[in-house]
């Protein structure tokens, strides 16, 4: 079983993790000119974790990381669910880590062939665990979560790379009753690009601006 004996506490998982996403620039911060995200939110903040993929340090460690979430929070897991598209390749890799049977889970059904919402073999008897990128509002999750229940499974819970901490997805979480582990969060990153001077303390002052109020939040 792989272990990452650098993990002392979840204190030094998430600076390490939020250093390595930093550092490839899979995590950016830019509050003099925000990003607009799919759900047409502005932010100064924007992730992309299929960039840790091209990086074998980063792609290991996160693989490890989240292998130890599962083991130590969810030990009687018989399978592992990747959230498509940005979760599969990560959730594949702690499958094979924790030699159990993985599947992924699309947005919405095929409109040919087998229109199968579900790709892969998933015994309808399974204690699953899934594997998320980016938590953002938790809505787009926690669906992935519906459709394991509707299929029949039981979810134990889920492991994702990041959050950005907001109030409403530990509500929702809580309501769907599913424990949600993740290996970094926004705190994290906002601390680690400050020590490495990625930011500085005048951009504190937006970026607390947008943390109150991220859905309604507009650059002045």
């Amino acid at each position: 079983m792989l272990k990452l004996k650098l993990f002392k506490t979840m204190d030094t998982v998430e600076r390490l993790i939020a250093s390595k996403l930093l550092q490839i620039n899979a995590i950016k911060l830019q509050p003099d000119v925000p990003f607009t995200w799919a759900s047409g939110w502005k932010s100064p903040i924007y992730c992309d974790n299929r960039k840790t993929l091209s990086y074998h340090d980063v792609r290991t460690a996160i693989k490890t990381a989240l292998t130890n979430l599962v083991t130590t929070h969810f030990p009687a897991a018989t399978a592992i669910a990747g959230v498509a598209t940005g979760a599969i390749a990560h959730g594949a890799l702690v499958a094979d880590a924790l030699e159990l049977p993985f599947v992924y889970i699309r947005a919405k059904p095929k409109d040919h062939g087998l229109e199968t919402m579900i790709e892969g073999e998933l015994r309808l008897d399974a204690k699953v665990v899934v594997v998320e990128d980016l938590v953002s509002t938790g809505g787009s999750s926690l669906k992935v979560v519906q459709d394991l229940r509707a299929f029949g499974c039981k979810v134990l819970g889920m492991v994702a790379i990041f959050t950005h901490g907001f109030p409403i997805v530990d509500q929702r979480f809580k309501e769907a009753n599913v424990p949600l582990y993740t290996l970094s969060n926004y705190n994290a990153v906002v601390e680690e690009a400050l020590r490495i001077e990625y930011i500085y303390d005048d951009d504190m002052v937006i970026l607390n601006e947008w943390r109150k109020d991220p859905a309604n939040w507009s650059p002045k």
